[in-house]
């Protein structure tokens, strides 16, 4: 892959110069292989990632908790399907459904009919898991997915009825998802970032991880320490954070580093035009 690395807004006055990260796909590198090293799809159409602290399950771990086992029988009429997107009707019941769903959760129009109808017709929508209330015979759910079976399943947007928010449906439906694929043999299931509290419940799964920036880690206490950091240590960025180093990788951090399986190795190349910059990097 290709990496690019795009300026933040600085902190001039503690010298920290942030960058977005994002890598280009080369023409035989499947979007598992850039999962893996901890970005998430920037571009619907998979062409572009940005590395970000997402989360995701490792599915040979996973063994249902009793907290997952009672959300799963809060709406034990509820069956699903997974299907096609190409199988998937998308008709106006379904876009006022979704949108109507997006407008209470996220704001009127944060996201746009035209937003929504890009995303059902998205390269990044490979399949969708359609819920449907068995006892009222109406369907109250949908969640667009990206798989490829057997190594990822990446669980993008959700959608359901808030009639049945009390009965943890959004719960319900990732849950059925995470032990639906953890079934059928798939080595990971992708859950989206983790940059709050209101995030945590991602992780209430076993067999979870999440990105660090250099590995995947399982420790929670590590990522509820990320989740305060930026304002208990807002002057400095993560691995000049000592506390961060003491409680985690005291010790070790260098054989941590050392060990990753993935190396950035700048070419010392002069970019096509001339400068002195080195024209790229690989992973």
């Amino acid at each position: 892959m290709q990496v690019v690395f795009s300026e933040c807004a600085p902190d001039y006055a503690h010298y920290i110069f942030p960058y977005a990260i994002w890598a280009i796909p080369d023409q035989d590198e499947r979007p598992s292989q850039i999962f893996a090293c901890g970005f998430l799809p920037a571009a619907r159409d998979l062409s572009r990632y940005y590395m970000c602290r997402h989360i995701r399950v490792r599915l040979d771990r996973f063994v249902p908790s009793s907290e997952n086992r009672r959300i799963l029988r809060k709406c034990s009429d509820i069956s699903f399907r997974l299907m096609p997107r190409k199988d998937f009707h998308y008709d106006e019941t379904w876009r006022e459904f979704c949108k109507t769903y997006a407008d209470i959760k996220w704001g009127k129009d944060i996201m746009t009919y035209e937003r929504l109808d890009s995303l059902f017709a998205s390269q990044i929508v490979n399949h969708l898991l359609v819920y449907r209330d068995e006892t009222e015979g109406q369907d109250v759910g949908v969640v667009t997915l990206y798989l490829e079976p057997p190594e990822m399943a990446y669980y993008y947007y959700a959608f359901y009825d808030l009639n049945y928010y009390r009965r943890n449906l959004g719960m319900y439906m990732m849950t059925t998802a995470v032990d639906y694929f953890a079934r059928e043999g798939y080595r990971f299931v992708y859950l989206g970032t983790c940059y709050s509290r209101n995030a945590l419940y991602k992780t209430q799964f076993a067999g979870v991880e999440f990105w660090t920036g250099f590995r995947w880690s399982t420790d929670l206490a590590e990522l509820k320490f990320l989740l305060e950091r930026p304002t208990r240590f807002p002057d400095r960025h993560l691995l000049e954070t000592q506390e961060y180093l003491d409680r985690f990788y005291s010790g070790i951090l260098d054989q941590v580093l050392s060990g990753r399986s993935v190396r950035w190795e700048v070419a010392a190349q002069r970019p096509p035009g001339g400068g002195d910059a080195p024209s790229g990097s690989s992973l």
